[in-house]
């Protein structure tokens, strides 16, 4: 047998051996005639080893890619990641004020005191008080939680950061925890300042012994950051969520989130303001003509409507308005319309 590069002689024409000299294919001999050629054929490897050499390559593959995706992730320059992590650290203007927040009027009272501590926090801790370090806004969907945020923000004057609970959640062990510290040190270089984290059942939630080891660091750090700053440093951290009854105890003990406010659906005051604050970015029909709007009747009809349900409601009839031909929204259209009040009233 010739080996070299898997190739082997099976025989010549004649079936006869081949000699020493032959088989070096040296001088002529057989295969050194086309009248007597040589027989080859590829020596395959066995499947059993072809598929040992894929799964290596697989292997060794997924181990570098993902060695490296974790030491891009670690510092800072993994694409998404880090443009999202600038945009949690970034310190936002507060643009809205508590006018602007409509139909919550008892939760705004409530964090009026806020408010006041951050614009001047020596009245307050002059006496040896310390005023709470967190702020859990609970209630229904739509109700206005983030925009409350942001008003206290507005009404103080100081700068606002934003960050949602599934930001902070990731595959990589110890990066949802590391986004938590970068936001609080950005936050204490800002300070006073507004912290506020929406939404964060998704990291807040009851710790189970059976959570993936990423969830239960990145809890630790939020829990070790609220611990982490004094009262007097002038830094609120606002959370917003409508699964309070899920956070972890821990978490909504005293010394952290320690005042919970509610935030109510509107009233008929409150629903009245909210649709005329509406009703004034769309285009209605003159006062005394017929399908004039009402706005008491329409906030009297609306009932445990929350504040998003009402804008949708306006914007629904406006959009009915032009796609069915006419100059103004009325009242018409929103009460003899079968379809619009399907798509209202489900």
């Amino acid at each position: 047998m010739l080996q070299g590069g898997g190739w082997g002689v099976l025989g010549t024409q004649g079936g006869s051996s081949l000699s020493a000299e032959a088989s070096g294919l040296k001088g002529a001999g057989a295969g050194g005639d086309p009248k007597d050629p040589l027989y080859v054929v590829m020596g395959a490897p066995s499947w059993k080893a072809q598929l040992w050499r894929t799964a290596r390559m697989l292997l060794v593959g997924f181990l570098v890619v993902s060695g490296v995706g974790a030491l891009l992730e670690d510092k800072g320059m993994g694409g998404k990641s880090a443009s999202r992590d600038h945009e949690v650290t970034q310190a936002q203007k507060g643009d809205k004020k508590f006018s602007d927040v409509l139909g919550v009027e008892e939760a705004k009272g409530e964090l009026e005191e806020i408010v006041a501590y951050l614009r001047d926090p020596d009245t307050f801790t002059r006496l040896g008080g310390k005023l709470p370090k967190g702020v859990l806004l609970t209630g229904r969907p739509g109700t206005g939680k983030t925009l409350l945020a942001k008003a206290i923000a507005g009404e103080a004057g100081v700068p606002f950061f934003a960050a949602s609970g599934s930001e902070f959640e990731e595959m990589y062990v110890g990066v949802g925890a590391r986004r938590v510290r970068d936001l609080f040190a950005a936050a204490q270089a800002k300070a006073p300042c507004v912290i506020f984290i929406d939404e964060i059942d998704a990291i807040g939630s009851t710790r189970n012994p059976k959570d993936q080891q990423y969830a239960k660091m990145t809890l630790n750090e939020l829990l070790v950051q609220l611990d982490g700053f004094q009262a007097t440093e002038g830094i609120i951290v606002v959370a917003a969520t409508n699964f309070p009854k899920i956070l972890d105890p821990a978490l909504t003990r005293p010394g952290r989130f320690d005042r919970n406010v509610n935030v109510p659906l509107p009233d008929v005051k409150g629903r009245e303001a909210i649709l005329k604050f509406y009703m004034s970015k769309v285009k209605l029909a003159e006062e005394g003509t017929d399908g004039e709007i009402d706005l008491n009747v329409l906030a009297r009809g609306t009932p445990g409507f929350s504040g998003a349900e009402l804008s949708n409601m306006v914007n629904v009839a406006a959009i009915r308005a032009a796609t069915t031909k006419q100059e103004y929204v009325t009242m018409e259209v929103r009460i003899d319309d079968t379809d619009l009040l399907t798509s209202i009233f489900p």
